[in-house]
């Protein structure tokens, strides 16, 4: 499978801070990464080094096989960027801007903008500058859509949006990538449209990767356990638990490892417990089990 991003051993620091170190990975043609990370992790920093727009300590980047730093101008026509569903040009309409867009761009796909808003029902002659924040989220969106990219690059893509224009935008870009073979890698705070929209998830702490996976094998794989305990200052410890804590009798630990294995341990370490429970989760759950509640 053709490789459309390819990032190697990024480094990247802002002054004495590091951000983060060898950081790497892929997004292979046609699927659709979600970056997750807290805040401060690095999110838009990497979007930033993906774009060019910041060099890293160290390290390479490569879409479409072209170093970012190099990168030819015909290669960057075949990238759409929306950084925080930014709109310029406020003065305009819809149908206005439409149509100042479409000049910088050799491949517009003007009915993909149109089929959106009329989705969304964003009225043709609004002004920009009389939208709510939703409703000029929705207009950047389909100005992303028409540039009839091949990599789409989204940063927090649904911020602004309500519950059901995120559920129709999510399913309605998942349909169009899919269709028309884009590679989409993007970030949002919104972790339930990610599980509805991704194909694979990379989900960052500070300065490193955790964990980099198809979304259905990580929710297949990885599994909350609860039990109770009568010694709760006295909790396991394994490379391969995560988040393990507990309130009064009650604890609790993450892993990819099976029921038996994690009954193993807590016999090895000689922690008592009864009432021990398995449960499967959503992405959200485990975002929360793999980098802590905080």
């Amino acid at each position: 499978m053709e490789t459309i991003i390819k990032c190697s051993n990024l480094t990247h620091y802002y002054g004495s801070r590091k951000i983060y170190e060898d950081l790497n990975f892929e997004v292979p043609k046609g699927r659709i990464l979600g970056l997750l990370g807290k805040n401060g992790t690095g999110k838009t920093t990497t979007i930033n080094i993906l774009m060019g727009y910041l060099k890293p300590r160290s390290g390479e980047c490569r879409i479409f096989g072209e170093d970012i730093q190099r990168m030819q101008p015909v290669t960057r026509e075949r990238i759409a960027l929306l950084i925080e569903n930014h709109v310029q040009y406020t003065f305009m309409n819809i149908e206005q801007i439409e149509r100042f867009y479409s000049a910088f761009y050799p491949k517009w796909n003007k009915e993909a903008y149109y089929e959106l808003m009329r989705k969304l029902k964003v009225a043709p002659k609004q002004k920009i500058s009389r939208m709510s924040c939703g409703q000029r989220s929705q207009v950047a969106l389909g100005l992303i859509l028409a540039q009839n990219a091949d990599l789409l690059v989204l940063d927090d893509f649904s911020i602004g949006l309500d519950p059901g224009y995120r559920r129709l935008f999510t399913e309605y870009l998942r349909e169009y990538a899919k269709a028309e073979e884009k590679t989409i890698f993007l970030t949002s705070h919104i972790i339930q449209d990610m599980e509805r929209l991704v194909d694979d998830c990379i989900i960052m702490d500070y300065g490193r990767i955790l964990i980099q996976k198809p979304v259905k094998e990580l929710l297949d794989t990885f599994t909350r356990y609860t039990f109770k305990t009568s010694s709760p200052d006295k909790l396991p410890h394994d490379p391969s638990l995560y988040s393990t804590a507990a309130i009064r009798d009650s604890a609790e630990t993450y892993s990819f490892e099976n029921e038996e294995r994690i009954k193993q341990i807590l016999q090895e370490q000689s922690i008592p417990y009864t009432d021990f429970k398995s449960e499967k989760m959503n992405l959200e759950d485990v975002f929360i089990g793999l980098t802590g509640k905080y």
